[in-house]
């Protein structure tokens, strides 16, 4: 099976990890000939000239017992091979095989070798290899440092001087995490010519004003761009007051960014020119591709094969440029005119325009921003990339994102817990409506409406998910500038108690709280408020107060240990003067509790004085109306409740058991490529290796006197179920009695449900399981996101009530405890009423196996587990009925 995938290297660099062929030879040669004698030794234990025609027999041959994988990228029409992975199965052992590379000497170090084991890795899984074997001589480093930071547990055993390497391949949680973090620095490193050039190209520079080509020259001049400068045009001699080129080729001088602004049909060319020059990163700013026309598409992929084939990364196109304020860097590479203040938040948008909103509203409210990246149609660089690259950006503390669309979601979700653990991420998604709900013939697919996959991706992983850009912008300038609150305790000071009142009901409508504040507290402020003065949260200091109560009553409120964060409010009377009040209210920011933010509301039609922000705290934020400061605040203490929980553990089958599902999945698949439904022996398999208890049941022909028959080798009372092509609710046609007391009743029960449905091919007989409460554990798949897991309060009326909870997997005994505890009807899991309380953890253990199911199993495509009857304490779960679907996956 031919295999293709993209990665990048620890130096940033693009390659393609392929499957090697016949017509490799001439380029394992050349490989082989940049390795140096001391390389060959270490591969071939002794002295070699030259691959021979023997030794590369073995790409003509097919084989099902090896597989070998290379690393290449291209310079101009032909790959150049970096490196070969390749294994053998043992003979004796199909569980073991052995491994051996090549690296040609000049590309050692840059983490060939650990990509190729990855993926040979992953295709070794896959036939049931458990076990990888090298062998290695003890000088040589650099292959047992692969091995070691591979994440991979290491075996070795010496030998005289060769070590005899053991690898178990299991997908660990270690080695998942040592390769998302590999995978992470170089995704970043790869960056460091978009956000940080020492050089940079204006392809489409113009004599002309107001052109896009010469916004992009003038703001680099003009706003103060560190490195050097190369207007691009062919008929010009001097641009800006610098010499002008009329290729890249004729700068004569390495470029690290070429920003193209040029008409849609000549970028394609100028890219070559760019990758043949050793550019390391671009911008194409141009649009009409992929957004306009079916032709575009096709010539957007070829941008980016051209840019992946170079190891150049590139930005859009269709996008408006990337800036940075980085005091070293001071880049505006785009054509807004907009240079905002420097700061630390960095923003990614999707869309140009609202790029361009982002960046007035950042300078308008004095929001300081690290860096700003329009990604376009993310052809290449996507908002994993730039997330990657923040992730370690010292100068980056919160980042803004808007996004249209996801590229490749699971990646986010493992990227992106990563980086919110250290820095806070808010999202802007659009596409909320309804538009694109899909019809569905399971519970679980019929359950899950466009959004709920997005809302549950950010849940699971940190981000922040707000509505509008407006309220992105306000909780990213709360975070940006303040600590994230330790709860949902919130001490209120204002100069009038309508707003207070509003703040008050905006908190608790977002789930915070407005605690009774302690008698030590009381009696500070009422030494210095006048009588008349409202004490009981929100404080009322009446519209008079001085700005020297602002700063007390600052402090004093700010010092109760009821209290997790404190909001200012001011609305300017004609007694106090509103710069004295925003001093004193920066001032008593400065005596509060280093680790409790505060945030201020200036109810006033001249805007926030910056005196607000002159403290010892510097820039305080500052909103309009208290339903903004409410949301702000409640997104950062949710933001803070998701980064103090653990992270929680996996659960994973036995390796026998994966390799048992893997073959099972495989055989049904080739028997049945299209989209089918397994039939209930094959799901009772399934579920059996994951470990998920399934009622007994008893298949009978469509006869009644053979379903009584079944029955009589069950335990009374039992259940009766329908069988019928197309038949997947069958409680809705009657295709289901239960508490059938002997084999008599079966009998009348199977003939009566015979004269309703004719189509019948069979009964399925269980005992009735005893009872308890009824739950839902499930999976559909969405395009956008992949597989969603959904559970929730389960039986016939389950689409009635929709209480469910989904969650994309891989799934975490954390996740699924917050989805149980996310349902409406949570309580009946504890006994509800004096009702039996359920066995929660039973149930939390099928979900945790369920999931691990899902991820075994890509060819999963529906899967009901309806009902899941979760028994009292102690005595489990057992899963009532069953549906799963399967599809050959591309």
């Amino acid at each position: 099976m031919s295999y293709q995938q993209e990665a990048v290297l620890r130096d940033g660099a693009s390659i393609v990890i392929r499957s090697v062929g016949s017509g490799d030879k001439q380029g394992l040669r050349e490989m082989f000939s940049r390795m140096s004698a001391l390389s060959i030794n270490h591969r071939f234990f002794g002295a070699k000239r030259e691959l021979t025609d023997a030794d590369l027999r073995w790409l003509d041959r097919e084989d099902s017992r090896q597989s070998a994988l290379v690393a290449v990228n291209c310079r101009g029409t032909c790959d150049r091979i970096l490196g070969l992975g390749r294994y053998i199965v043992s003979d004796k052992k199909p569980d073991l095989a052995e491994i051996a590379f090549d690296v040609g000497d000049a590309d050692q170090g840059r983490g060939i070798g650990t990509l190729l084991l990855d993926h040979l890795a992953r295709n070794a899984r896959s036939r049931g290899v458990t076990v990888f074997r090298a062998l290695v001589e003890a000088d040589n480093a650099q292959m047992l440092e692969v091995f070691a930071r591979s994440g991979f547990p290491v075996h070795q055993q010496l030998d005289e001087r060769i070590f005899r390497i053991d690898i178990p391949i299991a997908e660990t949680d270690r080695f998942v995490s040592l390769a998302a973090d590999r995978e992470r620095r170089a995704a970043a490193q790869s960056l460091r010519a978009i956000f940080a050039p020492s050089s940079i190209a204006v392809i489409g520079a113009s004599r002309t004003p107001n052109t896009i080509g010469r916004a992009i020259l003038d703001n680099l001049v003009r706003d103060g761009y560190r490195g050097q400068i190369y207007p691009i045009n062919p008929t010009a001699k001097e641009l800006a007051g610098r010499p002008c080129f009329a290729s890249v080729k004729d700068v004569g001088a390495p470029i690290d960014l070429a920003v193209i602004a040029i008409p849609a049909q000549h970028v394609e060319a100028v890219l070559l020119e760019c990758a043949s020059v050793g550019v390391r990163g671009v911008v194409v700013i141009t649009a009409g591709f992929a957004e306009a026309s079916a032709d575009g598409r096709i010539i957007e992929r070829r941008l980016r094969d051209i840019a992946r084939a170079a190891g150049m990364r590139m930005v859009g196109p269709n996008c408006m440029g990337v800036l940075s304020t980085n005091p070293s860097v001071r880049m505006n590479a785009t054509f807004s005119p907009i240079y905002p203040p420097a700061g630390s938040v960095s923003m990614v948008s999707q869309s140009g325009a609202l790029g361009l909103a982002m960046l007035d509203h950042a300078r308008s409210s004095e929001l300081g921003i690290a860096d700003f990246i329009s990604i376009g149609n993310k052809t290449d660089v996507s908002v994993n990339d730039v997330l990657s690259y923040w992730h370690d950006d010292p100068n980056t503390r919160v980042i803004a994102l808007y996004l249209e669309s996801f590229g490749n979601p699971r990646s986010f979700a493992r990227l992106a817990p990563q980086v919110a653990r250290e820095k806070p991420i808010v999202a802007v998604k659009s596409g909320r409506s309804a538009a694109g709900t899909r019809a569905a013939s399971s519970h679980s697919a019929a359950l899950a409406s466009l959004d709920v996959g997005i809302d549950a991706l950010f849940a699971q992983t940190g981000v922040v998910r707000v509505d509008t850009l407006e309220q992105m912008l306000d909780v990213v300038a709360l975070l940006s500038s303040q600590p994230v609150p330790a709860g949902p305790r919130v001490g209120v000071v204002t100069n009038a108690g309508g707003p207070g009142i509003l703040l008050a009901d905006a908190c608790e409508a977002h789930g915070l709280a407005l605690p009774r504040l302690t008698d030590a507290t009381l009696a500070e402020l009422r030494a210095i408020l006048p009588a008349h003065a409202g004490l009981s949260n929100p404080i009322d200091m009446i519209a008079a107060a001085p700005p020297e109560h602002y700063e007390a009553v600052i402090e004093i409120v700010g010092r109760d240990p009821n209290v997790d964060s404190v909001v200012a409010i001011y609305v300017p009377p004609l007694v106090t003067n509103p710069e004295e009040v925003a001093s004193a209210i920066a001032r008593g920011a400065g005596k509060l509790p280093a680790h409790k933010p505060l945030a201020t509301v200036f109810m006033s039609s001249k805007g926030t004085p910056e005196l607000l922000s002159r403290g010892p705290r510097g820039r305080l934020p500052s909103y309009t109306f208290p339903e903004n400061a409410a949301l702000a605040l409640a997104s950062a203490v949710g933001y803070g409740a998701w980064r103090r929980k653990p992270i929680g553990n996996h659960w994973k089958p036995a390796a026998e058991h994966e390799q048992a599902i893997r073959a099972r999945v495989r055989a049904w698949v080739a028997e049945n490529p299209a989209k089918s439904w397994l039939p209930i022996e094959e799901i009772e398999a399934l579920l059996a290796l994951v470990g998920v208890r399934v009622a007994t049941h008893r298949r009978s022909p469509p006869f009644p006197e053979a379903a009584a028959v079944a029955a009589r080798e069950l335990a009374f009372p039992v259940v009766l179920k329908a069988i019928a092509p197309g038949l997947l609710h069958k409680s809705d046609v009657g295709g289901v009695v239960v508490g059938l007391a002997d084999a008599n009743a079966v009998h009348e029960a199977a003939r009566a449900m015979h004269a309703k449905l004719p189509a019948l091919t069979g009964f399925i007989v269980q005992p009735q399981v005893p009872r308890g409460v009824e739950a839902l554990v499930g999976m559909t798949y969405d395009p956008s996101l992949g597989p969603l897991l959904v559970t929730g309060i389960g039986g016939t009326a389950v689409e009635l009530y929709k209480d469910v909870a989904f969650r994309v997997t891989p799934l975490t005994d954390v996740d699924a405890r917050e989805m149980l505890d996310s349902l409406r009807g949570r309580a009946l899991f504890d006994g509800f009423r004096g009702g039996p309380a359920a066995d929660r953890d039973a149930l939390i253990d099928v979900m945790l196996r369920i999931a691990a199911l899902i991820e075994l199993v890509p060819e999963l495509v529906e899967l009901d587990l309806n009902p899941v009857m979760v028994l009292p304490p102690g005595l489990g779960a057992i899963v009532v009925d069953a549906r799963m679907r399967l599809q050959a996956r591309a």
